[in-house]
């Protein structure tokens, strides 16, 4: 299965991206025609690349660690397991004497399903107004996608990754939701609600919770179609020691016109539709357990004003840039965009 995971230096980010999703490893191996190890590319890796917009027609010799960690082909695997925990890897490459790449030690929690005890909070008390055509007669959060309504959708990925107590805000057409999705005994979960008499905002049911969660939380837009690795998320933050991290998915847009640069009176040049590339906010939150100090009960409070509160009191918030595949439902197009790329995606 190691043997999937190589690529050739001159390789783009982008074939790197497909193997490391398509192999599950987390992990490319970076070699020459010989299969001696150049570098390795990890999951993090991608991400800093993105922060720093980089493309991803670049080759990945540009981004990979050149001095990854590795063992010998003749130490044991006890050795490796003790290598991994001490220097909290998930893989170590394996090398002959020639440093040549024969096997790929892999931590076994990589592929060993857990229990994640997290609380989820997903924001579906929205009335979807730009979906109203839609939306006249059943929330958003139970629109189908695919074969399933959008909020199962979310609820089944989040619970394939080990997540497995919910909190449901819920406002608009509410005993629908709560009908359809119960305690959540048929998706292996539990569900509780978060019943808004009002519109809270995007962060004010966070309020309403039954107390203080002991762990970081995971705050979801329950319009959110996403494959992102939720896992490696809360790993972000935890490794970061953010106080809160933030979704970030970058958006690349052609302006329709030639862009004129002058100075001074003076014509300087003109770009012919240049592409802008900018991040926007996913709508995917972790937040730690002091944050939800901020918020009052029955308060209305949205997540932008929540997280300029946390940066006036200096706190470490961070982001995490979302490479996967992810896409906000707020729009008739967006909707159709999110039934035409389902089967793709998630079946």
């Amino acid at each position: 299965m190691w043997k999937n995971a190589l690529v050739s230096p001159d390789a783009t980010l982008a074939e790197a991206i497909r193997i490391i999703d398509q192999t599950g490893l987390q992990i490319a191996l970076v070699t020459d025609r010989e299969g001696r190890l150049l570098g390795t590319l990890t999951d993090g890796d991608v991400r800093r690349a993105l922060l720093a917009l980089q493309s991803l027609h670049e080759p990945v010799k540009q981004f990979m660690n050149r001095q990854p960690c590795c063992i010998d082909e003749h130490q044991s695997r006890d050795e490796a397991v003790c290598l991994m925990k001490s220097r909290r890897l998930r893989q170590i490459p394996v090398l002959d004497g020639r440093s040549r790449v024969v096997d790929l030690e892999i931590d076994n929690a990589l592929f060993t399903p857990f229990q994640l005890d997290n609380w989820v909070v997903i924001m579906a008390g929205g009335q979807g107004r730009r979906l109203k055509a839609l939306t006249q007669s059943c929330p958003k959060p139970l629109l189908k996608v695919g074969r399933k309504a959008l909020l199962e959708v979310i609820i089944e990925s989040l619970s394939g990754q080990g997540f497995k107590q919910f909190y449901i805000s819920v406002n608009y057409r509410a005993d629908m939701v709560m009908k359809h999705f119960g305690d959540g005994s048929p998706w292996g979960v539990k569900i509780e609600y978060l019943q808004e008499n009002q519109p809270l905002g995007t962060a004010g049911a966070l309020g309403l919770l039954p107390g203080r969660p002991t762990l970081p939380l995971l705050l979801v837009n329950g319009d959110i179609l996403t494959s992102i690795s939720f896992n490696r998320l809360l790993e972000h933050h935890q490794q970061r020691n953010h106080t809160a991290t933030v979704c970030i998915k970058e958006q690349i847009h052609q302006i329709p016109y030639g862009v004129v640069n002058f100075q001074g009176g003076r014509l300087t040049g003109i770009v012919e539709k240049p592409e802008q590339s900018i991040f926007v906010n996913a709508g995917i939150y972790v937040l730690n357990p002091e944050v939800i100090d901020h918020i009052r009960r029955d308060s209305y409070c949205d997540i932008p004003a929540l997280l300029q509160t946390l940066l006036k009191e200096r706190e470490n918030v961070g982001v995490f840039p979302i490479r996967e595949y992810w896409l906000d439902i707020g729009r008739v197009d967006d909707f159709q965009k999110a039934n035409e790329d389902y089967a793709v995606v998630f079946e």
